[in-house]
């Protein structure tokens, strides 16, 4: 395994002027609550304060836990420590801006799609091959979720938008509640 940050959970963060990109292009307006989903160093987190959300940061890593609650504190963010595929997840509508670790998107996004789920939208920065699995509908079992959301290819991310550089392409699968 690398040194390279992030390489033991397939994580790649989002440079400033990429991650600010992602937030305006979801259309955040001030008040939104958003779930920040392997929230990192607050790539994301940033932008969306900024735009006047309030914001659940969950993060997984200590360390980043750590410096979040540092440099977010005094603002609208509440840091959670813990796994994004088993955080609970908020009851009144929310919406999620995330660049979660590649590895999990299937099974973070069969739950964010889940009947009963609150999430109104979602803005995820994921493996472009994921993404057009959702946007063209060759995903099997999405019938039950395809009543309630739109999927769509988004933003398309050149590698040099993340640090370290993830190996795959990548975009942005927004999902609209219909």
């Amino acid at each position: 395994m690398s040194g390279a940050p992030g390489a033991r959970w397939g994580w790649n963060r989002l440079e400033p002027e990429w991650a600010y990109r992602v937030v305006v292009d979801a259309g955040i307006s001030p008040g939104d609550l958003v779930v920040d989903l392997g929230a990192g160093t607050g790539s994301l987190t940033d932008p969306l304060v900024r735009a006047g959300a309030r914001v659940l940061a969950v993060e997984l890593h200590p360390g980043r836990v750590a410096a979040l609650r540092r440099r977010f504190e005094g603002h609208d963010v509440t840091v959670v420590y813990a796994d994004a595929l088993h955080v609970r997840l908020p009851s009144r509508p929310f919406r999620v801006v995330a660049n979660p670790a590649y590895a999990i998107s299937s099974p973070l996004l069969r739950r964010l799609l889940a009947r009963g789920s609150a999430m109104w939208s979602a803005d995820l920065v994921l493996q472009r091959a994921v993404v057009n699995r959702y946007a063209v509908g060759s995903r099997r079992g999405e019938q039950h979720w395809r009543r309630r959301y739109v999927a769509e290819l988004g933003m398309r991310l050149p590698r040099r938008a993340f640090s370290p550089p993830p190996v795959v392409d990548s975009a942005v699968l927004r999902l609209r509640r219909r």
